[in-house]
């Protein structure tokens, strides 16, 4: 496609200029003013445009679905800005598909109304009441389900979720106002929705009902029980590397012709696996290439052993390296190294085929997909709210690990790594800022460890207690301050 020259004019995104757009976008075929909500979206961010939404607008692009429009919603204060950008612009979207073989570009229309943020959710409760909504789906991220550390459960104790256990017709979590839509639909004599998680949190649809029907049945017993028998909650797992929207990104989508305030940039890979479990209809996804199945477990294994648990492997080096990207990452030799020496030696060994992939031909995939040069995915973004990743997508293989009787060394590297980069400074001496809800905790464990690597390792719950993973732990954190980054990475992979 040809750029733009920066006198020419930008076309304002909106349904009035579709067919202004440059003949080699592709749009909406299909009349969007006839489109009707059967979806609601909690956290609607760049991950959700880029995937489940570009599946259902490829659907409504064959005449399908089209009374399965998506209805944005947002329980947190930052998302009313989203709101207003996708809002002035007729909730579209414009894609850029970033291979390196080519930029191509789509705009996109599944998605139909956002609505109002509030703090007691008022508009979200009031249409998850409305009997045509029959799936809620989220992206709320890892940290976003309350999950206790020593017990795997809901943590029913967390301060958000003892308000709307004392406020429950005006929730303050997307779960509270989800117990409190299903509440009003079985007064009203309505059936029940289908929750859909789309985060990387392997069994995310057996973790939402857990936290659903447990926190509903401490506010309402019958009503958990009824949701218990009625509700569905799908497994499913999501994948398409999606960076965040800056600068770079912006220019990208001007440089096509467009003026979209909230365009959104993604590779040219994508896979959703979802667990053929729904109460109230689906819309056939199948039929633009996303896969049912009984039984999502390899695929989650392989994708969040692999793939999020090798972004860790990545960013955190980087971060301390002071090297922007993951595609940067990819090209320094002694991080690629590190980061396939580990998961051929010790990742691979734990994760189960699929139809059509080995554990070795995925490592291949990612490998490609990482190394990708027009994705900008920063290292920053990647290692964002460690806590959660590290303990859902590394501490599992560590543990697996360990129950064979296997080594963890460049495991427990990648451990340390994210010890050093939590204590703030990159090697060169430039200031990590914040990037966890959880840094104040995890910046003092990090600055302790330093003298007494036992003090991040308090974090670990039952790893804590394993000399197999805390020798090699305290060790790698040792050499790390004391010889670098580098030093380190070279010494394991040689």
């Amino acid at each position: 496609m040809n750029e733009m020259s920066e006198t020419d004019q930008l076309i304002p995104l909106s349904n009035a200029t579709l067919n202004d757009l440059p003949a080699a976008i592709q749009r909406p075929t299909y009349d969007r003013s006839a489109l009707r909500a059967g979806i609601v979206h909690i956290g609607l961010g760049n991950f959700h445009r880029a995937h489940q939404a570009w599946y259902l607008h490829r659907l409504m692009q064959q005449g399908l679905a089209q009374d399965w429009a998506i209805v944005g919603a947002g329980v947190r204060s930052g998302d009313a800005q989203m709101r207003a950008r996708l809002e002035a612009q007729d909730h579209l979207t414009t894609l850029i598909e970033l291979d390196p073989e080519g930029t191509r570009i789509e705009v996109t229309g599944a998605m139909i109304d956002f609505l109002p943020v509030a703090e007691d959710n008022a508009p979200l409760i009031a249409c998850l009441s409305d009997p045509a909504i029959r799936i809620v789906s989220l992206t709320v991220t890892e940290g976003g389900y309350f999950i206790a550390q020593d017990t795997g459960g809901p943590d029913l104790d967390h301060p958000e979720l003892l308000h709307d256990i004392a406020h429950p017709a005006t929730p303050r979590t997307a779960f509270g106002a989800i117990i409190a839509g299903l509440r009003a639909r079985r007064l009203a004599g309505h059936g029940p929705f289908t929750v859909q998680s789309c985060d990387n949190l392997q069994g995310n649809g057996d973790i939402t009902r857990d936290l659903v029907v447990s926190l509903a049945r401490v506010m309402d017993p019958a009503l958990a029980d009824w949701i218990e028998a009625e509700c569905a909650f799908p497994n499913s797992m999501v994948d398409c590397i999606v960076p965040a929207t800056g600068p770079d990104e912006l220019a990208r989508v001007r440089a096509s012709g467009i003026d979209d305030a909230a365009p959104v940039t993604h590779e040219n890979f994508r896979q959703w696996v979802i667990e053929d479990h729904f109460c109230a209809g689906r819309p056939d996804w199948d039929q633009v290439g996303a896969v049912f199945t009984d039984d999502v477990v390899p695929y989650e294994s392989m994708k969040i052993r692999m793939l999020n648990a090798g972004h860790q492997l990545l960013a955190n080096a980087g971060e301390l390296l002071s090297i922007a990207t993951i595609a940067d990452c990819m090209a320094d030799a002694d991080i690629a190294a590190f980061f396939a020496q580990v998961q051929r030696a010790e990742i691979a060994p734990h994760v189960t085929a699929v139809a059509g992939m080995t554990a070795e031909e995925y490592v291949t995939l990612i490998t490609r997909r990482f190394a990708n040069p027009q994705i900008r995915d920063t290292t920053r973004r990647v290692a964002f709210d460690g806590l959660s990743r590290h303990r859902g997508f590394l501490h599992p293989i560590i543990r697996d690990a360990l129950t064979a009787g296997h080594r963890v060394e460049g495991l427990a590297l990648a451990e340390a790594l994210w010890a050093r980069m939590c204590a703030g400074l990159r090697e060169d001496g430039s200031e990590i800022a914040p990037n966890d809800p959880e840094w104040d905790v995890l910046h003092a464990a990090a600055t302790e460890a330093r003298t007494d690597p036992r003090a991040w390792l308090a974090l670990y719950a039952d790893l804590a207690e394993d000399p197999r993973f805390c020798a090699p732990f305290e060790q790698a954190l040792r050499r790390v301050w004391q010889d670098g980054t580098r030093s380190v990475l070279r010494s394991y992979v040689s």
